[in-house]
């Protein structure tokens, strides 16, 4: 398939999705979900590729949120409950993916770079969760689970801009580099997660997933019954096979 607001690239087990709308700062239209969406398809089912990273194709943005062009004229289908899917989607997606944030992130771009498991900014990088300031609601669910209940309440509620260095104190970005070593940095974190087991890595995901909510003890339970199942230990004589076959090891 070919994409007209997504640009495709691969570096080994990594596929990095570049929001490609740099005439209107990436913003989210529904050709870009439909593309989003045959994309997350053939990601899943290649297990070539262990780790997505999406990014923005313009100096200034990751995302501005929403195409609202589109959406006065009426000229899509899709509504939000549907646009709203794809970033679950997106948030439960089974493997890890890592938001590279190149520039703002506002409105529904905040959404989609909320619902990362990874995220990595720069001196460029700003959010806005805007929707209470146009009559709308998003993020409620996403935005609690990265910097807690009483920061995701005051940025909902006031619509304000965060700057990079704040979003990294709160723990909405997980590391902060320069511009020139934003790419760099997300893509040895996908490496280094792209270098262990794929099956323990989608593991940790989903249980972390379905902890939500969850007790202490039963997180706890959880983990020790995954042991049983599909997380099964690797043998250790597989496991640590290197470690073993080095010279002068018995």
């Amino acid at each position: 398939m070919s994409y007209k607001c997504l640009i495709t690239q691969f570096d080994g087990p990594v596929v990095i999705i570049t929001l490609d709308r740099p005439e209107v700062l990436n913003a989210l239209n529904e050709q870009l979900y439909r593309e989003m969406d045959y994309i997350l398809d053939e990601v899943e089912k290649d297990d070539s590729i262990k780790v997505v990273i999406v990014t923005g194709g313009d100096g200034r943005a990751f995302s501005s949120g929403a195409d609202i062009h589109e959406m006065a004229s009426e000229q899509n289908s899709l509504d939000d409950n549907e646009k709203a899917g794809l970033v679950w989607r997106i948030a439960c997606f089974p493997k890890p993916t890592i938001g590279a944030i190149n520039g703002i992130a506002y409105g529904g771009g905040a959404l989609l770079a909320s619902s990362m498991d990874i995220r990595v900014g720069c001196e460029k990088t700003v959010f806005k969760f805007l929707a209470a300031s146009y009559g709308r609601v998003n993020s409620t669910w996403s935005l609690p689970l990265q910097v807690g209940w009483p920061v995701a309440k005051e940025l909902l509620m006031t619509a304000r801009e965060v700057d990079s260095e704040e979003a990294n104190r709160i723990g909405l970005l997980n590391h902060i580099v320069t511009s020139d070593y934003l790419m760099s940095k997300s893509l040895q974190i996908a490496k280094q997660i792209a270098n262990n087991d794929p099956r323990i890595i989608k593991g940790i995901k989903n249980l972390m997933l379905e902890n939500i909510g969850s007790s202490w003890s039963q997180m706890y339970q959880r983990e020790i019954d995954s042991r049983t199942g599909d997380l099964a230990p690797t043998p250790f004589a597989e496991a640590f096979k290197d470690f073993l076959d080095k010279k002068g090891r018995k």
